[in-house]
């Protein structure tokens, strides 16, 4: 879904080497805009692929728990293209299933640096540069798991609900300043990652299309086209708004 052109503009993809990141990330470079993919293992084919379609894209390997890594990100892309528009803040991890207590410090503290600081980090250094430039629009990758609860997944469901939390004051913070920042909270879609949770449980997909009203799991387009409109000017005055795109799961 292309809202507007935006032929110019410069937008900022973490953990887009696959799945929901990669999906939006196509979907910034069809609409126009100069797409900076970025990943811990830099998605260099991804980029090659839709700079060979006709779009201004560029691969960028970044860890979003390394804070000096993030800055340094923002810097060589505003060395590069002169600014920063728009920014979905996507990279993450899910905890290995099991019951809260059964979950290791090490398994903590790297969902919450990966899913939650991750976040943090990049949303500081994008607010910096949207401020000295005059505005922008940010989106959080949150979770259907964000205003819910799901078994087994603890330190993530409890990252996703911090990320609203983040994304709702920092709006506040900025509001003023012509910055959005708002989240999108995806349901159940069929990623590596949901794909990985479900041949570990063969049951899953049975059980998780049982409980969606839609009747079906989500694509990762589905979530991009949310992405590009929460940052695009048809959302003017969308602002602090968690939207869940979940087949009506978390209200069933």
């Amino acid at each position: 879904m292309e809202t507007t052109s935006a032929s110019g503009k410069v937008a900022l993809v973490t953990g887009s080497a696959m799945g929901i990141g990669l999906a939006c990330a196509e979907a910034f470079a069809k609409a126009g805009y100069i797409t900076v993919l970025a990943d811990i293992k830099e998605p260099v084919e991804q980029a090659t692929k839709l700079a060979a379609e006709g779009c201004k894209a560029v691969a960028y390997r970044c860890d979003v728990s390394d804070t000096q890594e993030v800055r340094k990100m923002i810097d060589w892309i505003v060395s590069a293209y002169g600014r920063l528009d728009a920014a979905l803040n996507n990279a993450g991890i899910q905890t290995p299933q099991r019951p809260m207590a059964e979950i290791t410090d090490d398994e903590f503290d790297r969902t919450v640096a990966v899913d939650l600081k991750g976040v943090w980090n990049c949303m500081r250094y994008e607010i910096l540069q949207m401020l000295k430039q005059g505005g922008g629009a940010i989106v959080n990758t949150s979770s259907q798991g964000g205003v819910t609860g799901f078994p087994g997944q603890a330190a993530y469901i409890a990252c996703k609900h911090a990320v609203i939390g983040l994304t709702r004051t920092a709006a506040i913070d900025y509001a003023a300043k012509g910055i959005r920042i708002n989240a999108v909270c995806p349901g159940v879609i069929r990623t590596p990652m949901a794909e990985d949770l479900m041949r570990r449980n063969p049951a899953l997909e049975k059980e998780l299309v049982r409980d969606i009203p839609a009747g079906r799991l989500g694509r990762p387009e589905e979530i991009a086209d949310a992405v590009l409109w929460l940052c695009s000017p048809q959302a003017s005055f969308v602002d602090g708004h968690a939207l869940l795109v979940d087949g009506a799961f978390s209200i069933h």
